[in-house]
C-alpha cells in the first residue's frame, strides 16, 4: 500500500515539475518579465494574446466577414450564400459548417434561450437548405459535448437527434461528405458498433477518399479511450498514411494518432525522442513540406507540430512553424484547453525562448 501512495505522489510530483524540466534541460533561464535578457515574442512579430483568434486554425476572410454581417444582424441567409458557393468535396465547406455551428453554439452559452436565433431562423424559413441542415446538425453535435456529460440521457438524446438532421442533410446534398463527417462525431458519442462505423465510413469515402477532417474525425473513433484500441487508431492512421496521394495531407495522420495516445504523466526520459513520435513528427513535416500551400487542413497539422516540437526541444522547426500559424488558435492541440490563447501563448513562449538560447533572434528566423 506504500508503495502504491508513493507512486500516486511521484506522479502528481512529475505533473507539477515537468514544465520547469523542460524549461531546465532546453537551457533556458528563467529571468523576470521586462528584463532585457527576457525573451520577447512581440519581436517576432507575434499577435499579442488577447487578440489570437480562438474561432478558426488559419485565415478565412470571407468567412469572418459573414460571420460578422450574420451576428450582427442576425440574418442568416450570408450564410446559406457562402455555404452554397462552397465547393462539396473540399475541406473548406466542412470546415465552414462547423465555424458557423460553433458560433451558434458559443452565442447560445453567453445568452441561454436567446443565443443563436439566426440558425433557429435559417432552419424554420428554409427547410430545404442543404447548408442550413448541415450547420444544425453540427450545432447539435457541439451542443451535446458542451452542455451535456457523455453517456447520460441528455447527451443521448441531443446526439440521436443530430444523427436525424444527419440524415436529413445527407437526402439535401447526395454528393456532401459533410453529413456524414458530422456523423462520425455522432456515432462516437452513440458507441455504434465497428459494423455500423464501417458503414458511415464507407459513404465519406466515395464522397471524399482523401478528406484530412473525415480521417482525424474517424480517428477519435479508434482511439483508446473511445471504441478502438491504440493499435487500432495506429493501424487506421498509417494505413490512409500508405495510401495518400501526393501533396496530401493525410501522410500526417500518424501525428494525430500520437497525440490522442499521450500519456497524462511522462515519466520515460526521452519519450518525445522516442522512434514512434520522431517517425510520426516526421511525416508531419514531410507532408507539411509536400502540401499545397493553400491547403486548408494545414494550419491543423502546423498547429500540432507545434506542440511536439517544443516538447522535442526542435526550437528552430517550431518557430518555423509559428510563423505560418500565428494569429490563430482554434486547432488542436489548444482547443482541448479552456484557453486556447493562454495555452497556445505558453508555448509560443517556450518555442522562442529556446530559439534565442541557441542563438536564434528575430533576424535570423526564416519568414
Amino acid at each position: 500500500m506504500e508503495i502504491l501512495w508513493f507512486l500516486i505522489a511521484l506522479c502528481m510530483l512529475t505533473a507539477v515539475v515537468g514544465p520547469f524540466v523542460l524549461r531546465r534541460r532546453a537551457g533556458i533561464r528563467q529571468v523576470a518579465p521586462g528584463s532585457p535578457d527576457a525573451a520577447d515574442p512581440d519581436a517576432y512579430g507575434f499577435v499579442r494574446q488577447e487578440e489570437l483568434d480562438i474561432r478558426l486554425p488559419g485565415p478565412d476572410q470571407d468567412l469572418l466577414d459573414v460571420l460578422d454581417v450574420v451576428q450582427r444582424s442576425q440574418d442568416w441567409r450570408a450564410a446559406s450564400q457562402l455555404l452554397a458557393g462552397t465547393p462539396k468535396e473540399g475541406e473548406v465547406r466542412w470546415q465552414r459548417v462547423q465555424a458557423f455551428a460553433g458560433a451558434a453554439s458559443l452565442e447560445l452559452a453567453q445568452q441561454p434561450g436567446v443565443g443563436g436565433a439566426w440558425l433557429r431562423r435559417w432552419r424554420a424559413e428554409a427547410p430545404k437548405d442543404a447548408g442550413g441542415a448541415a450547420v444544425h446538425a453540427e450545432f447539435l453535435v457541439q451542443q451535446a459535448w458542451r452542455s451535456s456529460t457523455a453517456g447520460t440521457d441528455d447527451f443521448r438524446i441531443i446526439l440521436e437527434e443530430a444523427r436525424t438532421v444527419c440524415g436529413e442533410a445527407a437526402l439535401l446534398a447526395p454528393g456532401d461528405p459533410v453529413p456524414y463527417i458530422v456523423e462520425l462525431a455522432v456515432s462516437r458519442g452513440l458507441g455504434y458498433s465497428h459494423e455500423e462505423f464501417d458503414r458511415l465510413w464507407a459513404k465519406v469515402m466515395d464522397r471524399a477518399p482523401a478528406h484530412m477532417g473525415a480521417h482525424i474525425a474517424a480517428l477519435h473513433y479508434w482511439c483508446e479511450k473511445w471504441h478502438g484500441s491504440r493499435e487500432e487508431a495506429d493501424r487506421f492512421a498509417t494505413s490512409a498514411a500508405a495510401r495518400a496521394p501526393q501533396g496530401s495531407l493525410l501522410a500526417a495522420l500518424p501525428l494525430f494518432a500520437v497525440y490522442e495516445h499521450l500519456p497524462e504523466v511522462n515519466l520515460v526520459q526521452g519519450f518525445y525522442r522516442s522512434l514512434v513520435v520522431t517517425k510520426a513528427v516526421e511525416g508531419a513535416l514531410f507532408a507539411v513540406h509536400a502540401a499545397r500551400p493553400d491547403d486548408p487542413m494545414l494550419a491543423h497539422v502546423r498547429h500540432l507540430l507545434v506542440l511536439f516540437l517544443v516538447r522535442m526541444e526542435r526550437w528552430s522547426e517550431a518557430m518555423t512553424q509559428l510563423v505560418h500559424i500565428d494569429g490563430h488558435v482554434g486547432a488542436l492541440p489548444w482547443t482541448q484547453d479552456a484557453d486556447p490563447a493562454a495555452e497556445y501563448t505558453v508555448y509560443r513562449a517556450l518555442a522562442v525562448a529556446g530559439y534565442e538560447a541557441n542563438g536564434g533572434s528575430p533576424a535570423t528566423l526564416p519568414r
